[in-house]
């Protein structure tokens, strides 16, 4: 037990899951090839990638040797900024559509059905991402005599105040009814708060935020609910209305990719990562997605190149999240005040339910009989049955040698001896 504990202690520590796909994916490795380096079966693989196990011993230090990323290379080119600027703040990564030049996306793998893989562009890599060597945080430097410690909710209320507007403005793109974009971006966040101490040491806040909104908004049980059922009037403007259009009309996947991708700005591999896909199976949406959106607008058809369409997508979809008005949230502290008045109320109705499961139990075995008792069976009417035999009517012979024995004495020698006429 100690050689184990020192040998893990020996090794550095693994970075987030998320991230461990990611340089998985960079080096172009697939599951099985990792599952067969460190000896393990692909499930297990998939499992370290998912955050639901993490490796030990002799295997965690393979597999952390394994997916060690090379030394980061300074990217020559850099993409445009990102057009939906709201939607970028407080942790989202850079735009990864528009390099210049086709290039190999990372951990793209074989090809697929769609286009190659290797028509669209490299991202650069996320500024945020983890180093080479992950190291143990270092202790945070003492406080300065008057410097003020943030608290929880001002840290909550800043990334609240940066982040919702755009994304509500992206969930309205992806769902095309602004309430239900609303609703569902003041859900996530209202989650986020109910599991704030995880949030806050994600890599991404926004990007977890983000990505509850959107499984919020896309569940299919909103068609059962009246105001969500048909999606809001499409803007007026031609060039628009046939984008928006072209996005209601994709696939919910295909949608989420596009907009991640072209939209907000995230890189290959973090949208496979997002939207719970393989890097090749992203690659496949996001190319079938842009060719169906071609051929609603004419002048993405005519791009020269993938960049340039990754480009004018992401200016086309900036132009139209700012264009249309969408509902303004909630203030941050009606947000948290509601997340904390559900969970109080789901706390109290658990409490409820226990309570009353438990005075049921008693009920039941108070009143419940100690041993088994059979049922009597109702009365039936039973027919074609023979009568039961018997002795028939006494003869009057019969009837004679009855009243001459009961005359007679019970006992005595006089009954014994035969009387003789």
């Amino acid at each position: 037990m100690t050689r184990s504990t020192t040998d893990e202690a020996a090794v550095p520590p693994l970075p987030s899951p998320k991230e461990r796909r990611r340089l998985r994916e960079a080096k172009s490795l697939s599951e099985e090839e990792v599952a067969a380096a460190v000896g393990v079966t692909r499930a297990t693989v998939r499992s370290w990638e998912t955050g639901r196990t993490s490796p030990r011993g002799r295997k965690r230090a393979l597999y952390a040797e394994l997916i060690a990323p090379e030394p980061a290379v300074k990217p020559t080119v850099l993409k445009p900024p990102v057009v939906i600027a709201e939607a970028t703040a407080a942790g989202a990564g850079p735009a990864a559509a528009a390099a210049a030049g086709p290039a190999t996306a990372a951990g793209a793998g074989p090809a697929v059905a769609a286009p190659a893989v290797t028509d669209l562009p490299e991202a650069p890599p996320l500024p945020e991402a983890a180093p080479a060597d992950p190291a143990p945080a270092p202790a945070p430097p003492a406080e300065a005599p008057g410097e003020r410690r943030v608290s929880p909710a001002e840290a909550f209320d800043e990334l609240y105040a940066r982040t919702a507007p755009g994304l509500v403005r992206q969930t309205y793109l992806l769902t095309g009814r602004r309430a239900l974009a609303r609703e569902s971006v003041e859900r996530a966040f209202e989650l986020a708060w109910q599991r704030w101490p995880e949030v806050a040491v994600d890599r991404d806040p926004a990007g977890w935020v983000r990505a509850a909104a959107y499984e919020y908004a896309m569940s299919p049980w909103h068609r059962l609910r009246r105001t969500h059922r048909h999606p809001d009037a499409p803007p007026t403007e031609p060039g628009k209305r046939a984008l928006f259009d072209a996005l209601l009309d994709l696939p919910p996947a295909y949608r989420r990719t596009l907009l991640l991708y072209d939209g907000v700005g995230l890189d290959l591999p973090e949208t496979a990562a997002e939207t719970e896909a393989s890097t090749p199976a992203a690659a496949g949406r996001l190319m079938t997605a842009r060719a169906a959106v071609a051929e609603r607008l004419p002048e993405l058809a005519n791009a020269g190149s993938p960049a340039e369409q990754s480009a004018l997508l992401h200016d086309r979809l900036g132009g139209l999240a700012r264009a249309e008005h969408v509902p303004v949230p909630r203030p941050a502290r009606a947000v948290r005040t509601g997340s904390e008045n559900q969970a109080r109320l789901w706390t109290r109705a658990a409490v409820a339910g226990v309570a009353l499961l438990i005075a049921v139990t008693g009920l039941t075995l108070h009143t419940a009989p100690t041993h088994y008792e059979p049922p009597i069976s109702p009365p039936e009417r039973v027919g074609g049955v023979p009568p039961r035999g018997g002795p028939q009517k006494l003869t009057a012979q019969d009837l004679k040698l009855q009243k001459s024995l009961s005359e007679q004495l019970a006992h005595g020698p006089e009954r014994l001896v035969p009387q003789l006429k």
